[in-house]
């Protein structure tokens, strides 16, 4: 039976007023909870040094321990997504210079020889070591900061410790490429055996093309700042070694680079200095584009495309990767010696020019326009016959798959050194008056058996058209007679 109305009223008011009592107690109790709870996130931000830290910095707003922190950089370390493309071309062989690769198992045999050449030296020179190593030591700050972020392992728990380790490593290096520069220059170093791993002609046959690689690569640079202070102790004349060391340095490593680089102070490192050898001449580029083109519309055609379209191809004056031009159809590139070492070489520069703020971006411009402009073999073979190209790795599908290979995940600045260039080619190639007299003159004018055949050609056509002519003239003639 269904209980009263009135009844079910009073219950429902009775359930009511018991769900809001235990509701406010329920609040009741967990207000103080969660009031602690809100509180104590809050002591323990208070408390953070990350925290302190950061507002200390806020609150300084001075620049200038960060600018500080890079302004002597100039060797690096190759970072994971490039070096991933090609490790081989960024690790040493034999040799070790500077922190970043000392100590590693395969370069330990090379430390004897290290040690070996310091002794030569020392003996040769005869002055003591302290002042080589108080030289080295004055300028030790500015030689660490050379260095991009030195490797943990690399620094020790005391500073002095780790200074004098460095300036020892220093010391050694320096001394030890001195003495591999001077016996490669032909320098009177008379005193080491005839049958010396590496000072000696066996050593500059089998041992020095390598310990010459392994100074193009960034990682294994050292500060030509400590050759010019070993200089400076030996010689007795301290200043006045800097272009010597440049040219000591390039020669060793680019024996037919010329002419010298000078005047230009003394280099960062033997990498610095190669690639201004390389860069060294004049700069031959077309005048400014137009404001509505102000950058070039696609990439450059191959070189047979290019030849195809019209244009030919000339040997530049000068061996600076800059001096290209192009006027009248022809188009002027550099020589280029292309060897075991070319991309170890070309790769190592565009790191550098990458990672080296302010370096600029002449060498991967280069690469990458010769890249445009080799695809196959057979631009390898037309660049050839036209002495830009000197093959000595072997076949012409093997340069063409090196470049294809070294422009990979590369940056190219907007304003690039060779805009210009590209950009009268790619003109150039536009216009179909220029496709169609190349097309005539590589059908016709390629051998002079295809000139007789269009000349006898075009005699038998006008032997034709006056035989035509010579009859309807009479035909009409004998008309008008009868």
């Amino acid at each position: 039976m269904r209980p009263p109305r009135h009844l079910l009223c009073t219950r429902g008011f009775f359930v009511h007023m018991w769900r809001l009592q235990l509701m406010q107690s329920c609040i009741r109790t967990l207000a103080p909870a969660s009031d602690e709870m809100a509180s104590r996130p809050r002591a323990k931000v208070e408390d953070s040094a990350w925290v302190a830290d950061v507002e200390k910095a806020l609150t300084a707003g001075d620049l200038s321990a960060e600018v500080a922190l890079w302004r002597w950089h100039a060797i690096y370390r190759v970072p994971a997504c490039i070096k991933d493309l090609n490790r081989k071309a960024y690790q040493p062989q034999v040799l070790s210079l500077g922190p970043f690769h000392h100590g590693e198992p395969h370069l330990l045999p090379m430390d004897l020889h290290k040690r070996r050449s310091l002794l030569h030296l020392l003996r040769r020179a005869r002055k003591p070591l302290s002042e080589f190593v108080a030289a080295v030591a004055g300028v030790a700050e500015q030689l660490e900061g050379a260095y991009q972020g030195l490797v943990d392992d690399w620094r020790c728990k005391e500073e002095a410790e780790m200074r004098e380790r460095f300036v020892e490593l220093m010391v050694t290096d320096g001394c030890f490429l001195l003495e591999v520069m001077r016996t490669a220059s032909g320098w009177e170093v008379n005193d080491y055996a005839p049958n010396d791993p590496v000072f000696s002609s066996h050593g500059l046959l089998y041992t020095v093309p390598y310990i010459r690689r392994d100074m193009i690569i960034i990682e294994n640079q050292l500060p030509l700042l400590v050759l010019d202070k070993l200089l400076a102790v030996e010689t007795g004349k301290d200043g006045q070694n800097e272009d010597l060391i440049n040219r000591m340095v390039l020669r060793f490593l680019s024996p037919a680079a010329w002419p010298p680089v000078t005047g230009i102070g003394l280099a960062l490192h033997p990498l610095d200095i190669l690639r201004r050898s390389l860069l060294y001449g004049p700069t031959q580029t077309a005048p400014p584009a137009p404001p509505h083109h102000s950058a070039p519309d696609d990439i450059i055609r191959s070189a047979e495309e290019l030849y195809e379209a019209g244009i030919r191809f000339k040997r530049s004056q000068t061996s600076s990767l800059l001096d290209i031009s192009f006027r009248r159809g022809v188009l002027r590139l550099p020589a280029i010696m292309v060897d075991d070492t070319t991309e170890y070489m070309f790769l190592n520069l565009m790191a550098f020019e990458r990672l080296h703020a302010g370096a600029g971006n002449e060498v991967t411009a280069y690469v990458f326009f010769i890249d445009n402009m080799i695809d196959t073999a057979a631009d390898v073979a037309l660049l050839t016959c036209r002495r830009v190209v000197h093959n000595t790795v072997g076949s012409d599908k093997a340069v063409a798959k090196l470049f294809n290979g070294m422009s990979r995940d590369v940056v190219l600045e907007p304003h690039s050194a060779l805009d210009d260039v590209h950009r009268q080619v790619n003109a150039y190639c536009r216009k179909r008056w220029n496709r169609w007299r190349a097309n005539l003159v590589h059908t016709y004018f390629r051998s002079p058996w295809s000139f007789l055949s269009l000349a006898a050609a075009v005699f038998l056509l006008g032997m034709t058209v006056m035989q035509t002519v010579y009859t309807v003239l009479q035909f009409y003639q004998d008309a008008t007679t009868t």
